[in-house]
């Protein structure tokens, strides 16, 4: 269904103006089927984020399989074998991105603080800060501090980052930070280095952690966190599942664990299949996740996309049986593989599509569109709109590091990240 504004509609034929071709990867069509509980013979088993991709199977999130026509997300769903079909990189800058931020590391995730910007960095190029404060003069400042920063060759949680993937600014106008746990994709998790750390802005003092271990298994790796009044929402990208936590209590809880919608495929970026330094493919379970602006859904996905959403409701009652949770899953949108996701105050997700370097809008009623295609916008990763209705997206060419590119380093610096204005503020119950 196209949108009655005339915004361009994402179809399998939708040309990218001035665009070049590249051959598109070999990927099967897994089925997305009813929701159900893990496959056979999957119970503990670890997610192989950087090793043998899991096969298409039934119950697979991807295929457009049982979904409506406005389900169908044209290119986004357009898993084929072969490698006869082209797909369209863009060739021509669009003048409505602006660069705003370079780093000389891969940048990951920015956000937004009353006019400051603070950045994280995950290692995936070299080791380093991983928290910083990025200020005008170019400098980037250690967040909290130092200490915190400090690079150990054992890496421990006193005091320290194991390893961010995440930071964002909370609706209460603090700086909340994810650490994994884990040191690096696939590895074991550090005891107690699974957590959500709160800071103040104003005074710089770590203000909470969170401990996020009864909700961690040995191969988890916590990814990103989105909040919905006194809950929060967090994904695990390496085993497949969800993390509900009280944020008054801190009582962490996993839920969805293992289901097929958690589960992901072989990663794509600018038309090529992902592989490590092995020559695996790449597998990255549930990654991106977004609460709707009422508070009555929670939309979450693997990195390679399939989009599916939930009442919040069935997440939130701890007394309610897993059974009845999965029941409850619903596959929304096919998408194709995603480096990041945003939302604003009239539930429109903002996509960052790697497989063609662009950022589509998915409306409340599912409704695609390509709000801009720039070659500049290589993986784009953890977008954030700010309050003033502006889309910034750290272009993290994650797909040019060394666990994506086969071993090699293939990204080129600096590292940006741009800034477009998309006219509508965030969802108050996302941050201010």
């Amino acid at each position: 269904m196209c949108p009655p504004d005339g915004r361009r509609c994402l179809r399998p034929s939708t040309p990218v103006h001035g665009s070049i071709s590249v051959k598109k990867a070999s990927r099967g069509a897994p089925v997305f089927g009813p929701a159900g509980p893990r496959e056979p013979g999957e119970a503990g088993k670890p997610a192989g984020l950087v090793g043998p991709g899991n096969p298409a199977a039934p119950g697979r999130p991807g295929s457009q399989a049982g979904l409506p026509p406005a389900a169908r997300a044209g290119n986004a769903a357009d898993h084929v074998t072969g490698r006869e079909d082209a797909v369209a990189l863009p060739t021509r800058e669009d003048g409505r991105v602006t660069p705003v931020v370079a780093n000389d590391r891969v940048c990951t995730g920015v956000t937004t603080v009353d006019g400051r910007i603070f950045v994280s960095f995950p290692g995936a190029d070299e080791p380093g800060v991983q928290v910083a404060e990025a200020l005008p003069d170019g400098r980037r400042v250690p967040w909290p501090d130092e200490s915190w920063n400090a690079v150990h060759d054992e890496p421990r949680p006193d005091g320290a980052y194991v390893h961010v993937n995440g930071l964002r600014a909370g609706p209460d106008g603090r700086l909340w930070i994810v650490d994994s746990g884990a040191p690096g994709l696939g590895r074991p998790q550090v005891p107690g280095g699974a957590r959500l750390i709160v800071t103040d802005p104003g005074s710089g003092e770590v203000t909470r952690i969170y401990d996020l271990a009864a909700a961690v298994g040995e191969h988890s790796y916590v990814d990103d966190v989105r909040f919905n009044g006194g809950t929060a929402y967090l994904t695990d990208a390496g085993v497949g599942g969800l993390i509900v936590l009280d944020l008054a209590s801190g009582r962490a809880r996993r839920v969805l664990d293992g289901h097929p919608s958690t589960r992901g495929r072989p990663l794509v970026a600018d038309g090529e299949v992902l592989r490590g330094p092995d020559g695996a493919e790449v597998v990255l379970h549930v990654d991106q996740l977004e609460v709707s602006p009422d508070g009555r859904y929670l939309y979450y996905q693997p990195a390679s996309g399939g989009l599916s959403r939930i009442e919040t409701r069935w997440l939130d009652d701890p007394s309610v049986t897993p059974a009845t949770v999965a029941a409850h899953v619903e596959p929304w949108l096919d998408t194709p593989t995603t480096g990041g996701t945003a939302i604003d105050a009239a539930g429109t997700i903002y996509l960052a599509d790697a497989e063609r370097r662009r950022i589509l809008t998915v409306s409340p009623e599912r409704e695609v569109a390509t709000l801009v295609a720039d070659p500049r916008l290589a993986w784009v990763d953890a977008m954030w709109v700010d309050a003033d209705g502006d889309l910034w997206m750290p272009a993290a060419q994650l797909h040019r590091t060394p666990g994506l590119a086969r071993g090699e380093q293939r990204v080129e610096y600096p590292v940006w990240i741009y800034r477009m204005s998309v006219g509508v503020p965030p969802a108050p119950n996302d941050h201010a």
